[in-house]
């Protein structure tokens, strides 16, 4: 199974279109935050510890942690992180360069929002996200890695090879 995602060409064409699927969902995601005139994540981020307490928490008291002492105070970054962050991995994905590294990011940035809490649509694209990083070249072949990845290992200094000398 694992020789067919990885391999397959008729595969690889269902991984593009999941591909560019995800990639169009982030990239007008973070491009509506960019040209929306002020994206700010502080609310959601306060939002989010306020659901860590009562009965049934929707977040976990790590994350709301998390939250309070790290993303709270630097919101502003977060704010950046996400509007560009969203905006890049989705460009990566349609075009098809960097997939996995762009796949990684945004599986990432999902778990970040249902750990906060969020209902969308992020455990579906976790889900899909994860047969692109399973089937790790095969997800780009019908993209810019087709020719990006092979001129990198073409084009990458050779690991020096040391002679190991008898000390006398």
């Amino acid at each position: 199974m694992m020789k067919f995602i990885r391999s397959n060409k008729i595969f690889a064409g269902v991984l593009a279109i999941i591909r560019i699927y995800i990639g169009y969902s982030w990239f007008t995601s973070g491009l509506g935050k960019i040209t929306g005139g002020g994206f700010d994540a502080s609310g959601f981020l306060h939002g989010a510890v306020a659901s860590a307490g009562g009965d049934h928490p929707a977040v976990q008291v790590w994350w709301a942690a998390f939250l309070e002492a790290v993303a709270i105070p630097n919101a502003g970054l977060f704010s950046f992180l996400v509007m560009w962050g969203e905006v890049l991995v989705g460009a990566a994905l349609i075009l098809g360069i960097f997939t996995n590294f762009a796949a990684l990011m945004g599986i990432t940035m999902n778990f970040a929002f249902l750990f906060s809490g969020t209902v969308s649509t992020n455990a579906q694209m976790v889900l899909l996200t994860i047969f692109l990083i399973v089937a790790g070249y095969n997800a780009g072949r019908y993209g810019l890695d087709r020719w990006v990845i092979p001129f990198l290992k073409n084009h990458t200094p050779q690991k020096r090879q040391y002679k190991e000398t008898a000390v006398v």
